[in-house]
């Protein structure tokens, strides 16, 4: 082995020490220091554990930002397996054969029945958000959470029909690992948007895809699935173009920094990309009453109404289409008790105009049972009040 001179020695130390503080100096620079951020940020960073909120991505212009989201959040998806036993359903409207013969009403016997769907953890203690069709009708539920060997059988702390909206419970060992919950109302058309979810079953368990916010605002139905008489009527849903498929309804949407915006619900099977989502506002503003009272309490008015056509107009001398045509009054209803007449012509309530159905169903989805309601109407083409104290709206 040949010997290295002490002069090249010392050279050489001189050379890596120069190289070292250069380093150092480079490093300091942002330019540089960021472009190896998206490594230090990806291998050095603490994993999430067990009984706390899934962070918040901080860095979104890192290229592994949708990872991030997805390694954070992940623990807070759970696949659901709802088991229907002895069930009796409705014949498929399709069933033209058993439809002929027997009617509408005719039902057959099922035998054990498997529905599949996702859901997300909102609190430590093991309170989950799913839709209500991924549970309804189900005699046991159960539910798998990462990093646990065994299933979860959970309990229905209630549901809403009208919002396809429902929190289960389940009683974990430790601690869970939540998902924080954003602002839908701040979510903006074109932003990006990333849907976790069991596509299929527990065999695709956890599927990421990534797409944009479409639309806000969409209003769809879609028959029941159980009785193909009943029809949920969706509104102001998110439209994203974020792959979603059966087994994903009930997860969660997340926007770019893993917070949920909205609860994925539905498809348009004649289309491609389209997917809708519930508003988590929407969730939000109820999740306190389902887990408090089993169900929402919604206002009950009493009334069956529309803006008036043309010939009802005429008919009844009205002054114009701008407002309330009360159709029927339903009976021992608060407008019956108040004294609300059939063909009252409503106008305002407590002040504010009504001029349209969406501004009688906006007044309502801010009332309370038990509010008094001081309506302005026209009858017989006089200008009259009716005072009317708001009760809780049946389950029927």
């Amino acid at each position: 082995m040949s010997r290295i001179p002490h002069k090249q020695r010392f050279s050489l130390l001189a050379i890596a020490l120069l190289a070292f503080i250069a380093g150092g100096i480079a490093f300091s620079v942002p330019a540089v220091r960021n472009f190896f951020k998206p490594v230090e940020e990806k291998f050095f960073d603490p994993p999430v554990s067990a009984g706390q909120t899934a962070p918040l991505v901080s860095d979104i212009s890192s290229p592994y930002a949708f990872a991030d989201v997805a390694e954070a959040t992940s623990p807070a998806v759970v696949y659901i397996l709802a088991i229907s036993k002895n069930q009796e359903q409705y014949a498929s409207p399709n069933d033209m054969f058993f439809r002929y013969f027997f009617g509408d009403s005719y039902t057959t016997p099922q035998p054990e029945n498997y529905g599949q769907g996702t859901g997300f953890i909102i609190s430590e203690d093991g309170y989950i958000l799913t839709n209500d069709h991924v549970v309804r009708g189900a005699s046991e539920i159960q539910i798998t959470v990462q990093g646990y060997d065994k299933p979860f059988t959970a309990k229905l702390v209630g549901a809403d029909y009208d919002l396809d909206l429902a929190v289960l419970k389940i009683d974990a060992p430790d601690k869970l690992t939540s998902v924080p919950l954003g602002n839908s109302d701040k979510s903006r058309v074109g932003e990006w948007v990333i849907a976790i979810g069991n596509p299929w079953g527990a065999d695709f368990d956890h599927t990421v895809t990534i797409g944009v916010l479409s639309a806000k605002g969409r209003q769809i139905q879609i028959a029941d699935t159980e009785d193909y008489r009943k029809v949920r009527n969706y509104k102001d849903l998110m439209q994203t173009d974020a792959a979603i498929n059966p087994g994903n309804s009930g997860g969660p949407l997340l926007n770019i920094r893993g917070e949920v915006i909205g609860i994925n619900t539905a498809i348009n099977s004649r289309g491609q990309g389209i997917g809708f989502a519930i508003p988590i506002n929407t969730a939000t503003k109820v999740v306190d009453q389902l887990i408090k009272h089993g169900k929402v309490i919604r206002p009950y008015l009493g009334i069956y109404y529309n803006t008036p056509s043309p010939d009802y107009i005429a008919r009844l001398n009205l002054p114009d289409d701008k407002g309330i045509l009360v159709f029927e009054i339903i009976r021992k209803s608060p407008a019956d008790l108040g004294g609300l007449k059939q063909y009252d012509y409503i106008r305002s309530i407590n002040g504010t105009r009504i001029e349209s159905n969406k501004d009688l169903e906006g007044f309502l989805e801010t009332a309370k049972v038990g509010d008094k309601l001081l309506l302005d109407v026209i009858r017989d083409g006089k200008y009259t009040s009716v005072t009317i104290t708001l009760g809780e709206k049946p389950s029927n």
